[in-house]
């Protein structure tokens, strides 16, 4: 076992170290009210197929000439191309799109703690029998130190449940789920993967399309095997250079989420590319940090490319799997096959006089497919980042706050983001490197700070403990802490005290998510996480030297290539033209918007009007008075407190009284029955707790308008019936005349409160943003909104005697009324299974 780990870290580890049917009928037609704004793709014309003599076809240039008779296709991202896989019922020949509506079914569903929640949905809805039990994973991972009776209760229900239906399972302290559904290989490259867990996205670090779900489409995959989803617009990040000594993935994407903080890829499918060598210098491990923090720079997934470094690993697990798997891990030998990996990958008939066959990934992105957005990162410039205090969009360089002297009180090297083997090695090296200086004795953490460590996994754990680093950790005077989130989501033992200064190396750092609204926490890689116990301030192991003319981090939008570099095929110059030609298309859509919004009050001209059918009972119009709270970024969090999300006894009233407190604890008093919420942009961001939208129900509020909503808040709302639209033109005009300089007494002083430290999941990157002149949270306006389905058009009347002026807006079609008018997903998918409603 020993040689085969020492394989994996090596091969996975950090270069520093040399180491019934859901039909929805959700097809591409539908077009759902949050959505929108529409965007528009352009494809050049193909040559035609040209003719040739018959002779050439059958001689020694067949070969080449058979590249010319294809059929001409649409090109498309490896994001588009693996929801094609796993969409069902759609259209023989239809290439899907950014934008589409499909009904799903994924590969694998993985539930964690909420899986108790989500069985009584799927029992709720009539269900007896989960559709395919191969395509669900179990796991136990967030409150794993709670022993009280109420919660290993919970536990045995989950493990029941799961026994009973025949799905895999595993039991508390075995490991973070997003962990297990990696190293077990239920999350596999090119396929498509969900989870009832904003961190999802960790399996784009393995080239698996991972994206996150809520309790009601658990619940309706385990009834059905299917949910609906819309295909993001997708994001290229492009890196160039390698990443320097010292520098880790964890550097890579902290800089990320603060150097591009103004929502560049918001609501995107991220893909991330790079030259050949470039992306040899990222390990895999390394990759699954990248595209697990993803979630935090606010996209909804984040995808490496199946590529060589992948190989290599995939076959390093397939080898270990058939020699050691059998004595520690659950499962493993049935995922990790040699055929099944060598289908992932094509020769390409070229043999490397040093590499033997050359492979190509038989999944990739075409040429010339068509991306949202382009970005890059030089990682070359790249140095040592932390993020923080208490935000993930504000990262600054390890050596700018090394000069600052900030003390620390707490350290953590914790979660699913940087607590494998690897990330414990590095650890373990700062304190190994000073040993060897100290005849071979392992330094001591000063006594004000508590160092707390838990792996990933406990296969993980063992790794690092064959290796002696879990032990120099535990020499050193670090805490063990049971394999799982713990800490990291504000959970067990040493959380943050009120003045405390933390340094994690988890995903989320806001305040009061470890531990008190009151204390300052900090995000960094795991090297700097452990010289930073060391010293008792945020410091590093000084393994990073800066280049000698070093001008900071190159990067920006494109590709990043300097054109002396590039050499551009006929591919990348129809890639180009076709960027070129949406960057036009996209520059007039946005003076369009942009002189909407500086003229708010312009009737727009005339045009055909086309109406949307109404189902029979279904409300044509929704009216009443506006209440508009001020911000943007409201979370769900905000929304609903974390410390009542995974009570299961909640009752209504009480979730009608607790809704929004921790935006503003008037609200409630404020808000009636009959209003309509209105509120900035990205209202919603954050964390799968579906009671966001239920407690605004339970507040009697049937309507939501903001200038743009979080993706997973849409999708909460279409599965619980709350009805909502974006109206940017609305919440700007609000602004221009309601903000105010001038707070009311009661909304001033305003503190999160300190339970919200038990929330299981969390409220999304940054602190809630409000304009400078906007200090009264939320306000009664007398203004009046009716928005007419039929006509998909809101009309504002601003006051009685002021103005009224109309705007266009996203449909509803119905099959989204028909779920809306049965009360949400749950009753739609009792009817289509024969349920009772």
């Amino acid at each position: 076992m020993a040689m085969s780990l020492r394989a994996a870290r090596l091969l996975g580890g950090r270069h520093a170290l040399s180491r019934a049917r859901l039909p929805l009928q959700l097809a591409s037609q539908l077009s759902l009210p949050f959505a929108a704004r529409r965007s528009i793709g352009t494809t050049l014309p193909r040559r035609e197929t040209p003719d040739v003599f018959p002779s050439l076809k059958e001689g020694p240039a067949a070969s080449f000439l058979s590249t010319f008779q294809t059929k001409p296709t649409t090109p498309q991202t490896l994001t588009e191309k693996i929801v094609q896989r796993y969409a069902v019922g759609i259209a023989e020949g239809k290439l899907l799109k950014s934008g589409d509506y499909v009904t799903l079914q994924p590969h694998k569903c993985m539930t964690h703690d909420n899986s108790w929640p989500v069985a009584l949905k799927f029992m709720s809805i009539g269900a007896t029998k989960i559709n395919d039990p191969t395509q669900i994973v179990m796991t136990l991972d967030h409150d794993v130190q709670n022993k009280t009776e109420k919660n290993l209760k919970k536990y045995t229900q989950i493990e029941e449940f799961a026994k009973n239906q025949d799905v895999v399972f595993y039991p508390a302290g075995r490991g973070i789920g997003h962990q297990i559904m990696v190293e077990e290989g239920y999350a596999w490259p090119g396929t498509l993967a969900v989870a009832s867990d904003s961190h999802s996205n960790m399996y784009g670090g393995i080239g698996c399309l991972g994206t996150p779900v809520v309790r009601t489409d658990a619940a309706s995959i385990w009834a059905t095997g299917k949910t609906w989803w819309q295909i993001p617009p997708v994001a290229k990040v492009n890196f160039t250079g390698s990443l320097p000594q010292g520098v880790t993935g964890k550097d890579v994407i902290v800089a990320l989420a603060g150097l591009f903080n103004q929502d560049e890829v918001l609501n995107h499918a991220i893909e991330f590319t790079g030259s050949d060598a470039t992306l040899r210098s990222i390990p895999v491990d390394d990759r699954l940090t990248i595209a697990n923090m993803t979630t935090e720079w606010g996209a909804l997934t984040g995808l490496f490319p199946i590529d060589s470094v992948l190989f290599g690993w995939l076959r390093m697990k397939a080898t270990e799997a058939a020699m050691y798997g059998s004595d520690y891990k659950d499962h493993h030998q049935q995922q990790f096959l040699h055929d099944r990996i060598d289908k992932l990958f094509t020769a390409t008939g070229i043999v490397g006089e040093r590499t033997g066959p050359i492979y190509q990934p038989a999944l990739a992105a075409d040429k010339g497919a068509v991306y949202a957005k382009h970005l890059f990162l030089d990682l070359s410039t790249l140095s040592p980042y932390v993020a923080g205090p208490n935000s993930v969009k504000v990262a600054t360089p390890l050596n700018e706050l090394e000069s600052q002297d900030i003390k620390i009180n707490k350290a953590y090297l914790v979660s699913c983001t940087n607590s494998r083997s690897s990330d414990l090695a590095a650890a373990a090296k700062v304190f190994k490197d000073v040993a060897a200086t100290n005849n071979g004795e392992i330094p001591k953490i000063p006594d004000h700070v508590e160092f707390y460590i838990a792996a990933a996994s406990i296969p993980e754990q063992r790794a690092a403990e064959e290796q002696g680093d879990w032990q120099a950790l535990i020499e050193a005077g670090a805490k063990p802490l049971p394999a799982g989130c713990g800490p990291c989501i504000g959970l067990g033992t040493g959380l943050l005290e009120p003045g405390e200064v933390g340094i994690s190396a988890s995903n989320r750092n806001f305040k009061g998510r470890m531990g008190s609204p009151d204390a300052k926490a900090y995000l960094a890689s795991p090297e700097v996480i452990a010289a930073s116990a060391l010293s008792g301030k945020i410091s590093g192991p000084g393994w990073y030297e800066a280049p000698a003319d070093y001008g900071g981090v190159r990067r920006g939008e494109g590709d990043g290539i300097l054109e002396e570099d590039r050499m551009m095929t006929i591919e990348d110059m129809l890639e180009r033209a076709i960027k070129e030609a949406d960057e036009m298309i996209e520059s007039v859509e946005t003076a369009a918007v942009e002189e909407q919004s500086i003229n708010p009050l312009t009737s727009a001209a005339p045009e055909a009007e086309g109406l949307t059918e109404i189902l029979p009972g279904f409300p044509e119009k929704i009216s009443g008075e506006i209440v508009f709270c001020d911000a943007d970024n409201i979370n769900t969090d905000g929304i609903y407190p974390g410390k009542y999300t995974y009570q299961d006894d909640v009752t209504r009233e009480k979730m009608a009284e607790v809704c929004m407190e921790n935006y503003d604890p008037t609200f409630g008093s404020i808000a009636k029955s009959g209003d309509i919420l209105v509120a900035g942009f990205n209202f919603g961001c954050g964390s799968s707790r579906e009671q966001a939208a239920t407690a605004i129900l339970a507040k009697g509020i049937p309507l939501v308008v903001a200038g743009s909503f979080g993706n997973i808040f849409s999708r909460n709302s279409i599965n619980n019936a709350l009805m909502g639209v974006e109206v940017p033109k609305l919440a700007n005009r609000l602004r221009e005349v309601f903000s105010s300089p001038t707070p009311a007494s009661s909304q001033q002083n305003m503190k999160e409160p300190s339970q919200n430290r038990e929330s299981l999941d969390s409220p999304p990157p940054g602190a809630v943003a409000q304009p400078a002149q906007a200090k009264q949270l939320t306000q009664r306006t007398g203004w009046t909104l009716e928005w007419d389905v039929r006509r998909s058009k809101v009309s504002v009347q601003e006051g009685p005697n002021g103005p009224k002026w109309n705007v266009k807006v996203g449909e509803l079609p119905p099959n989204v009324q028909e779920i809306i008018a049965l009360g949400g997903l749950e009753s739609w998918v009792r009817k289509e299974i024969g349920g009772t409603l």
